[in-house]
C-alpha cells in the first residue's frame, strides 16, 4: 500500500473548465514536495482540488491508498492540515485559542474543547517554536509569527498530509529562513508535505522532491537539482536564469535582465 499522498492523473479546475490536467505525483510521509509555477499556473487550484474544496475533473487523491473523494469534511480535516495564502482574519483571538480551532474536526459542533484539544494545541505550539506568543493578541504579533501560528493551527489537527499555498509570501528573509526550518522539522517527524512558493531556491533549502507546472500540466517532478534548471526556469517564467552553486546543497536563481519568449524554452 502506498503510504501517504498520492495524486493520479488529476485534471483540475472549475465548473467542468480545465486549468490542468493528468497531473501525478506522491509525497510519502517525511517527504517535502515543492510545487513551482508562475502566476496563473493553476497551483491553488491544484491544492483545492487535492483538498477536496474542489472536485477534480478526472482522475484520484488518495491517502495511504485510500482514494478521498467519499470522504466527508470531517475525515478530510483530520487527514489535511491547510494553510492558505490569505491569514485568519482579523479577529481578537490569543494565539492559544487561534491554534485550538485546528481541533474542530475532532469534536462535535457544540461540545467544549477536551483534554486533548488542549494537550494537541500544546505540543503544536511548542513544535513551532511560539509556546511564548500563546496569550498574545493575534492581530498584535509579527507578520512571520502570524504564519507559524497558522502552520501550528493545521498542525494541532494531527494531519497526515500538510499543505501550505506559499507559506512566506509577505514575509521578510529572517522569517522565511524560519518557515522553511519549520517545514524541515514538521516533515522530519512523518508528516507528507506539500507547499508552493515564487521562490525556486527554496526548494534547494528544504524540499525532497519538486513538482513544475507549465500551463495545465505536470512538466517534471524530481529532486530539485534535477528539477530546477537553467532550462525549466526559462520555461516556466519566460525568462533567462542561470543556477548558482552557493555551497553543497544551496543553489541561487538569478534572472537575466532581458525577457526572452517563452516559445524559446520549450526544448526542455
Amino acid at each position: 500500500m502506498e503510504r501517504g499522498l498520492t495524486v493520479s492523473a488529476l485534471s483540475f479546475g472549475y465548473h467542468g473548465r480545465a486549468v490542468g490536467r493528468d497531473a501525478s505525483f506522491t509525497v510519502a510521509p517525511g517527504a517535502v514536495l515543492c510545487l513551482l509555477s508562475a502566476n496563473g499556473g493553476g497551483k491553488t487550484t491544484l491544492f483545492k482540488t487535492i483538498l477536496g474544496l474542489l472536485p477534480p475533473l478526472a482522475g484520484t487523491v488518495a491517502i495511504d491508498g485510500e482514494n478521498t473523494a467519499p470522504w466527508q469534511a470531517r475525515r478530510r480535516a483530520r487527514a489535511f492540515g491547510y494553510v492558505p495564502q490569505s491569514g485568519a482574519g482579523q479577529f481578537p483571538f490569543t494565539v492559544r485559542e487561534m491554534v485550538l480551532m485546528g481541533r474542530a474536526a475532532h469534536r462535535s459542533a457544540f461540545a467544549a474543547p477536551s483534554a486533548a484539544d488542549h494537550a494537541a494545541t500544546e505540543s503544536a505550539l511548542e513544535s513551532l517554536g511560539i509556546a511564548h506568543l500563546a496569550e498574545r493578541d493575534w492581530l498584535r504579533i509579527s507578520g512571520g509569527e502570524r504564519q507559524l501560528a497558522l502552520i501550528a493551527r493545521a498542525l494541532a489537527q494531527e494531519p497526515k498530509v500538510l499543505v501550505l499555498d506559499e507559506p512566506t509570501a509577505n514575509l521578510d528573509f529572517g522569517n522565511q529562513a524560519r518557515v522553511l526550518q519549520q517545514t524541515r522539522n514538521l516533515a522530519a517527524q512523518g508528516l507528507a508535505v506539500l507547499f508552493s512558493t515564487h521562490h525556486p531556491e527554496q526548494a534547494f533549502a528544504c524540499a525532497t522532491e519538486v513538482a513544475l507546472l507549465h500551463k495545465g500540466a505536470l512538466v517534471r517532478v524530481a529532486a530539485p537539482e534535477r528539477a530546477i534548471t537553467s532550462e525549466t526556469m526559462s520555461l516556466l517564467y519566460g525568462i533567462d536564469v542561470e543556477i548558482v552553486s552557493l555551497g553543497a546543497s544551496m543553489k541561487a536563481c538569478v534572472p537575466h535582465a532581458h525577457e526572452r519568449s517563452r516559445a524559446a524554452g520549450s526544448a526542455c
